[in-house]
């Protein structure tokens, strides 16, 4: 474990005693760090294309869908965990860089589906590999294939929605 995180459960355990738990505490502490190092690193290759992690996290939600790459906004609030008006300024600023369409729905006009722009793939192809270059080498500096495989397995059991119990 490194030092920085030793620290920090040492400083627990010596000063908050009573809430000082050995195996959620250093669990907590380590997925955290590993996520905001891993985090930062992915928003600043997301930066370098001039999109913010919710305007990626859009246009990949998109991109991975099947063709013609089209989701209603609340099939995208769903898949991103947003709320309908943060949904909303990011598909703004989407469509005003011409990134995302707004074509009218088939049968409910009500529904204007989001479909991704030409100029919206090779910008989303570029950024996903950017950001899963940054990923792997994060990744491999520290641990084997075998070890990435464990971890995300038993991430993949953390991740489980309660429903799926």
């Amino acid at each position: 474990m490194n030092t920085i995180l030793q620290h920090i459960i040492a400083a627990h355990q010596d000063n908050w005693p009573e809430e000082f738990d050995p195996m959620a505490l250093p669990f907590a502490l380590a997925f955290h760090r590993s996520h905001g190092l891993m985090y930062g690193r992915a928003c600043a290759a997301m930066a370098t294309f001039e999109l913010t992690p919710a305007e990626f996290d859009v246009l990949a939600s998109l991109r991975r869908s099947p063709a013609p790459h089209a989701l209603t906004p609340s099939q995208l609030r769903q898949a991103l965990l947003i709320t309908s008006g943060g949904l909303t300024k990011v598909l703004h600023q989407l469509t005003a860089r011409g990134l995302v369409e707004r074509p009218p729905g088939v049968g409910d006009r009500r529904v204007k589906p989001v479909r991704l722009a030409e100029p919206a793939y090779p910008l989303i192809d570029r950024a996903m590999r950017e950001v899963m270059q940054v990923t792997r080498q994060r990744l491999l500096k520290f641990l084997s294939g075998e070890e990435i495989r464990d971890l995300t397995e038993l991430l993949a059991k953390l991740a489980a929605d309660e429903q799926e119990d």
